[in-house]
């Protein structure tokens, strides 16, 4: 069951509109996404960073985006596990990019992999590694 750029965006004002105040979805694909995080003050750390947190939230908010893509709109996929390395010190002033990827998608579990830019560069600031845990369809009697 795939889902539309259009019905995700339409689902996530309905159920959880607070991933959209900071996060804007770019493009969704099959078996993957693209989002970009939009950064201001409360999002810098000390030394005029984009905090760790922030690219967390913007790496796991393009793993649900890209599972609701590919498997339809299931309120309830969590996360089990993420990974994140932090490669340089993304630019302060700047918005970040997640680009998604997923690599398996089975009946109870996914697994994908975010790699997060500084937009305007090439060069990616971290990368992410994080699986799903996919809730069983009930079937209708």
């Amino acid at each position: 069951m795939k889902t539309t750029q259009a019905e995700i965006q339409q689902f996530l004002q309905r159920e959880f509109p607070q991933s959209l105040e900071h996060c804007v979805i770019e493009d969704v694909v099959s078996m993957g996404a693209t989002l970009r995080h939009k950064i201001s003050l409360d999002q810098l750390r000390p030394g005029g960073t984009v905090s760790g947190p922030t690219m967390m939230t913007l790496a796991d908010f393009a793993l649900y985006v890209a599972i609701l893509g590919e498997i339809g709109l299931v309120a309830l996929a969590v996360t089990t596990n993420m990974n994140i390395n932090f490669l340089r010190k993304p630019a302060g002033g700047q918005d970040i990019r997640g680009v998604c990827k997923l690599m398996k998608v089975g009946k109870t579990l996914i697994v994908g992999e975010v790699w997060i830019y500084s937009v305007d560069s090439p060069d990616p600031v971290a990368h992410v590694t994080a699986s799903y845990s996919i809730p069983p369809r009930r079937e209708l009697r």
